[in-house]
């Protein structure tokens, strides 16, 4: 009984493994796969060839490479295999296509207007960019601004979506695609994308602010995300911020309510049109040629960082990765974010966390969803 499902596991593992190998190297012959990887020739060219016909990877011209036979490079076929991330937000929706070899194949942004449901928004974006899909789209993940249960599927608290609390935003989802759908907080998605693609590349261990309607917090730590009991992150909430300003969970005092994109709108006098980020671009628009848009952005700054030297008191980040609205927004906010944690922290200036603008956008957390929806297949537990 058990050996047939054995031998698919083991089939599946050993895939895996020559799969992540040519994520992580590049093209690889099949001599150097067997190298990296501890599988044997032949079993590596078993694999090779399966992968083959099925245009996972292909196989260039034959190579010289020193000593030994020649070999042909093995590489992941663009657009080969592919996993889907949505994001369902506020005033935005997104949807992402990543590949296995990490590459963003396709992204869209659709502004949503509070008189549309943002659910049927992510949907017909969904929709509309499968019917330009020609690889298989093996997995698919939902970023969702809220408190995401340990089942990846109910959301325990969305306030400034206003769902109804153990709400499956899934499950809708998944019968369009006829896949099962992971739901995730949306800051821990895009901590992941700027991890692995973007301004934490290479960092031991990160702290990813993402910047809209709310403020959301992602934990990375060697490459995996810091979930606590299950709500790590939410640090838009924490009481520091002003008490005269109401937040969109009902309090008072919340840090959201303080540097959240809507409190920025408001100590300008400006409307809220268009996406984060756009709305994002026209004031940074209007910082080059306003002194009072400049010091209120400053203003912004210092309360960014207070809420940081808070934070990295307590996670000890090696960086520090600000995204969402920030980005546009960084030249003014950064130095001011940065003043504030040199005075705060304990730290010699050595050991502060590095300051950094993401570089990822607003498809920051479609594109972790994206890239986690291929994880099943990268560490052998889904088949191909």
């Amino acid at each position: 009984m058990g050996g047939p499902a054995s031998t698919e596991q083991l089939r599946r593992t050993n895939t895996a493994l020559v799969l992540r190998s040519l994520r992580e190297a590049g093209p690889l012959s099949r001599a150097s796969i067997a190298g990296r990887t501890g599988l044997a020739k032949a079993t590596v060219g078993t694999i090779v060839a399966d992968l083959s016909e099925r245009s996972v990877v292909s196989e260039g011209e034959l190579t010289l490479g020193g000593r030994g036979r020649p070999g042909r490079p093995v590489t992941l076929s663009p657009g080969g295999v592919l996993g889907l991330g949505a994001e369902v937000n506020v005033d935005y929706v997104s949807v992402a296509l990543v590949d296995l070899a990490g590459d963003a194949v396709l992204t869209r942004t659709q502004e949503v207007s509070d008189a549309d449901d943002p659910l049927e928004a992510v949907e017909s974006l969904v929709a509309e960019v499968m019917a330009h899909t020609n690889g298989p789209v093996v997995g698919a993940g939902l970023a969702v601004p809220g408190l995401v249960e340990r089942d990846h599927s109910s959301v325990a608290w969305t306030p400034n979506l206003g769902w109804s609390a153990d709400a499956r935003p899934g499950e809708r989802l998944s019968a369009l695609l006829d896949l099962p759908v992971t739901v995730d907080n949306d800051a821990n998605l895009a901590a992941i994308a700027e991890s692995t693609r973007g301004a934490g590349v290479g960092a031991s261990s990160m702290l990813y602010l993402t910047g809209s309607v709310g403020i959301g917090g992602g934990i990375v730590q060697d490459g995996a995300v810091v979930r606590g009991a299950g709500f790590a992150g939410e640090v838009g909430h924490m009481p520091i911020g002003d008490l005269s300003r109401r937040c969109g969970c009902g309090r008072r005092g919340c840090w959201e309510a303080s540097v959240g994109l809507r409190a920025a709108l408001a100590t300008l006098g400006m409307r809220e049109v268009g996406t984060p980020m756009q709305i994002a671009a026209d004031i940074a628009a209007r910082a080059q040629e306003e002194q009072r848009v400049v010091d209120a952005l400053e203003v912004l700054g210092a309360r960014v960082g207070h809420g940081l030297a808070t934070l990295c008191t307590v996670l000890d980040p090696a960086t520090v990765v600000l995204g969402g609205y920030f980005q546009p927004l960084a030249p003014w906010i950064l130095p001011a974010a940065d003043e504030v944690l040199v005075q705060r922290l304990l730290t010699s200036a050595d050991h502060r966390p590095r300051l950094q603008v993401g570089t990822l956008g607003i498809e920051a957390a479609a594109l972790g969803a994206a890239e986690q929806a291929l994880a099943g297949v990268l560490d052998g537990s889904v088949a191909l």
